[in-house]
């Protein structure tokens, strides 16, 4: 893997982190100058492609293209061209939200998607068909999300950009990119390169309820907009659905798994626990949408949006990557910068978590206490960024052969 591209990525997260510190302190002094809104999109959208999407593009390059093509100079424009799509999307939306730079540079990045999508099908070359499997199961849910992009143009023009369509195909696209591109593709990762195999008829049971549970769940996110009684049970469905799937993960990989985690050290047996703890606590919330009342302040109070979001983007997927980069040494856990990037990286996220999450239940509640919160959760979200430059100055430094 090339340097400059690791450094790229995590260059992108420390934006992103900062444009997230900036929406934080918004709350505390607005500014005149700044749209909230317009600088809203550009942090989910630096954060999501620029971090998300395209570090797994770094891995999937790193541990499924033969090591004699992965200097490819096709490979190498379609990343950079990629990033330069990023920065577009970092510098334009800030200043005019969905506009018509904006949405040229986002178009660019899916163009290069389907690209990236196509090499990687035509390409690639597996250890399994387990592998095989997963990583092109996440790739068409990362084609299938961008559908939702598509229809956005003739929502707002037929419907007005506060219509369900419009919001429907908004949460379409995230919904498949966080669950089923992001999530599948990053596990997929991880079983790999700890060599955690599934037993094949536990695979098929895991991989058939997976499959289905994405697909279902996305009636949360629009039973929000369209008030209908069938879309709470197919999500109902959904989500047992998924709580069983990942049963079937951990017995068939669960005492491989657990003699290797004995075998940690302190450091990253708690990056295991933050990640693996993140993702019980995705699948409980999700659990708790049995009750009705909270289908419907899980999109209400702002609060429990922002949580589950970073629980997804920061304590799984993040986890999980820093734990392939920790394992290939990518990552240098011996460095002083990258050991006090990560400590600093999982305090933040937990505190920020916690004070989100917790302020939610009072607001549901009606209860004045953590009504204060907000310099508090500014001050937390502060350690993201300088956990991020930490990281990246880790990386500079190292002399491992990237």
């Amino acid at each position: 893997m090339k340097k400059s591209w690791l450094i790229a990525c995590f260059s992108n997260f420390f934006i992103a982190a900062l444009m997230g510190l900036l929406l934080r302190f918004l709350y505390l002094t607005p500014i005149d100058t700044v749209n909230f809104q317009f600088l809203l999109h550009g942090h989910s959208h630096v954060a999501m492609l620029g971090w998300l999407y395209l570090i797994l593009y770094c891995l999937l390059v790193h541990f499924y293209i033969p090591k004699e093509q992965q200097n490819n100079a096709v490979l190498n424009r379609l990343f950079w061209i990629t990033e330069l799509a990023v920065i577009g999307m970092m510098v334009r939306f800030p200043v005019e939200g969905y506009a018509l730079l904006s949405i040229v540079f986002s178009t660019l990045h899916i163009f290069c998607s389907y690209y990236f999508s196509y090499l990687i099908w035509k390409k690639t070359v597996f250890q399994s068909d387990q592998e095989k499997k997963l990583v092109r199961t996440a790739l068409i849910f990362m084609i299938i999300s961008t559908f939702g992009v598509w229809v956005l143009g003739p929502a707002v023009g037929m419907l007005g950009k506060a219509s369900a369509f419009f919001q429907i195909a908004i949460q379409f696209f995230l919904h498949f990119q966080f669950n089923g591109w992001f999530l599948i593709a990053v596990l997929v990762l991880f079983l790999s390169q700890l060599s955690l195999k599934i037993p094949p008829a536990i695979f098929r049971k895991f991989y058939i309820l997976l499959l289905i549970a994405t697909v279902f769940t996305l009636t949360l996110p629009v039973s929000w907009y369209l008030k209908h009684s069938v879309f709470y049970w197919i999500n109902l469905f959904g989500v047992l659905l998924q709580a069983v799937a990942f049963y079937y993960l951990i017995k068939g990989v669960g005492y491989e798994f657990a003699v290797l985690f004995q075998k940690l050290p302190v450091l990253e047996k708690s990056i295991y626990i933050f990640t693996f703890g993140s993702l019980a606590v995705k699948i409980g919330i999700q659990l708790l949408t049995f009750i009705p009342e909270i289908t419907v302040v899980s999109h209400q109070i702002r609060n429990f949006v922002i949580g589950f979001i970073h629980l997804n983007m920061l304590g799984i997927i993040t986890g999980m990557v820093f734990i392939i980069l920790i394992k290939i040494k990518l990552l240098p856990t011996h460095s002083l910068f990258a050991k006090t990037g990560i400590i600093l990286f999982f305090a933040s996220y937990l505190i920020t978590e916690v004070i989100l999450f917790s302020k939610g239940v009072f607001i549901y509640f009606g209860s004045p206490l953590l009504s204060q919160a907000t310099p508090i959760l500014f001050a937390a979200s502060i350690g993201l960024p300088l956990s991020i430059l930490c990281i990246i100055s880790s990386i500079i430094k190292t002399k491992q052969s990237l």
